[in-house]
């Protein structure tokens, strides 16, 4: 930390701001000898084709690793991913108790015991409605709409002042699960007084409210429907309970039964029946029992959405799933919208069922999804209820972060502060806030079972692999006399092809190329393996960029004889 930090109240994103996803923020308050930290969320996003054999990205705890001793807990707004998903994976690091509701505290449960740490971890379940104590934090649960089942703001009251952290937020009147947005909490706090609101950014570019999960059910029915005589598959997020409970309606009301497919579906199904939800549905068919029901009469609820290449949708397309089939007369429903990022995925998936006779039915074309984030016309009646001093906005790309930023200004909101992960901003009790310090807010890769740094070698070397390819050369030398005894050997993989240079004419060309520059070498040179390998590999790397017009990672191994 380039500055000492007073008695005062700050916020500090390390995961969340200038990106959508891989939410984890803290909150620090007391003097410097004695200062508190809590973290709000702890959550993950997932790689793509930046990232190869990276299937999770999570925020880097660097900063409150170091300060263990003064953290105090975590609590966690609600279930999605993006917000609890590396709780098992980063525990260890942070070893701090954990509050959380009970749909929650239930797929955190879950996820600990795959951890083997279900009995290490502190895990406090607490109801919708709570209010405790955190050391110098005293924290009250804000019931607010989502596309999960309890999700929640929160008041975070200290000496210095009320913060409202809304996690993820919209204003739906009629959810079907759950309570709606507990305005005259809201009004409250206004009437309190707030100190800053960091806020939901996803849709702030998006004029008028986000829609009711209401008449998404009411169109979901009408869609199911409409297919008479063949099977009806709806992909959703297995997260959102309301739109899995929406399904549900819509097959019982078209006589069809419901089977789960994907373990995402049967974990949520799952966890919702744990707190009561989801508990007046006829019991699901399983996957082998669902292949003797006639066409009409089953409706399978798939994971997948996203294009997602292991997700059950996907398996189906290429038709290699064990037990469920896909054809001409039937339909998929995409109720979910496609997650930037992820449209090549989607759009190939969906190629695949057309391929298959599948009529495909998105959002495009019916009102079968509505978003789970605030609209403009929300944020402003956000802004309305809360009358907050200073706003932050949050989760959002950093083009959503300065549109939020404005709008809140034209909203007579005194003062907007645009946040960067790692961005150490103080807010006072005077109202006023600003950026003071910038702490660590790297990012970490689980690759396979190890977690590792997004910049170590071994991520910058398969990012070079996956744009050139490799090149290995081999070569024996007498050790003494430094003279060329068998070689160069020059293998590759990932080198392109071409009709009028084939690989192995590129690979003799190389292996010429990394004997002249042995030959090159004088006798004291060939006789240090260090200084040959080198010269060699940038001789051999040259030469492949001036016949390919890409440099491959190459690697050169000297043996001596």
């Amino acid at each position: 930390m380039a500055e000492a930090l007073t008695d005062s109240l700050y916020f500090l994103p390390l995961g969340g701001s200038d990106e959508i996803g891989m939410n984890l923020n803290l909150y620090g308050y007391g003097p410097e000898d004695d200062q508190k930290w809590i973290i709000v969320d702890c959550g993950v996003t997932f790689g793509d084709l930046s990232t190869p054999g990276v299937d999770i990205i999570m925020p880097d705890p660097a900063f409150i690793e170091e300060r263990r001793d003064d953290l105090i807990g975590m609590v966690l707004t609600h279930a999605h991913e993006d917000h609890m998903g590396a709780v098992a994976h980063l525990w260890r690091r942070l070893k701090c108790p954990i509050w959380a509701t009970p749909f929650t505290a239930w797929l955190v449960r879950d996820r600990l015991r795959e951890f083997g740490l279900e009995d290490e971890v502190e895990l406090h379940e607490i109801a919708l409605d709570s209010r405790f104590d955190l050391g110098p934090f005293d924290i009250q649960l804000i019931t607010l709409t989502h596309s999960i089942p309890e999700p929640n703001g929160l008041a975070i009251r200290t000496p210095a002042g009320l913060v409202l952290h809304t996690g993820d937020w919209k204003i739906d009147p009629d959810p079907l699960i759950g309570e709606t947005t507990d305005v005259s909490a809201l009004t409250a706090l206004g009437e309190e007084g707030v100190l800053a609101m960091v806020c939901d950014s996803t849709n702030v570019f998006s004029p008028g409210e986000s829609g009711s999960e209401a008449g998404v059910k009411e169109e979901l029915i009408k869609v199911v429907g409409e297919n008479t005589t063949g099977k009806v598959a709806i992909a959703a997020f297995a997260s959102n309970v309301a739109r899995l409970q929406s399904a549900i309606e819509a097959a019982e009301a078209n006589g069809r039964r419901v089977c789960l497919v994907g373990r995402s579906m049967h974990r949520m199904t799952a966890a919702a029946k744990s707190v009561g939800l989801l508990s007046h549905v006829q019991d699901f068919v399983g996957e082998e029992e669902a292949g003797f029901f006639p066409p009409e009469k089953i409706l399978y609820l798939c994971t997948g959405s996203q294009g997602e290449p292991r997700a059950a949708l996907s398996r189906i397309a290429e038709g290699n799933h064990r037990n469920v089939t896909l054809g001409t007369g039937d339909t998929v429903i995409f109720s979910s919208r496609v997650i930037p990022g992820n449209d090549i995925g989607i759009f190939q998936l969906q190629n695949r069922l057309a391929e298959r006779g599948v009529e495909i039915i998105t959002e495009k074309n019916r009102p079968i999804h509505v978003s789970g984030h605030p609209c403009r016309d929300e944020l402003a009646q956000m802004y309305q209820w809360a009358q907050p001093k200073v706003a932050i906005p949050v989760h959002g790309e950093r083009r959503h972060l300065i549109e939020h930023a404005a709008f809140a200004r034209q909203l007579q909101v005194p003062h907007a502060v645009t946040v960067r992960n790692g961005d150490m901003v103080e807010l006072r009790a005077d109202g006023g806030a600003s950026i003071v310090d910038e702490a660590a807010a790297g990012r970490l890769h689980l690759d396979g079972n190890f977690v590792t740094d997004a910049n170590a070698l071994s991520m910058r070397e398969r990012r070079k692999l996956a744009y050139a390819g490799q090149v290995t050369v081999a070569m024996a030398v007498h050790g003494k006399k430094g003279e060329l005894v068998s070689g160069p050997d020059v293998r590759s993989m990932g080198v392109a092809e071409d009709r009028s240079f084939s690989l192995d004419e590129f690979l003799d060309a190389l292996a010429d190329e990394a004997e002249r520059a042995f030959d090159r070498l004088s006798n004291r040179d060939r006789r240090d393996v260090e200084t040959a390998e080198e010269e060699v590999r940038r001789a051999v790397r040259r030469e492949a960029n001036r016949i390919w017009g890409k440099k491959p990672w190459v690697e050169v191994i000297i043996l001596e004889v």
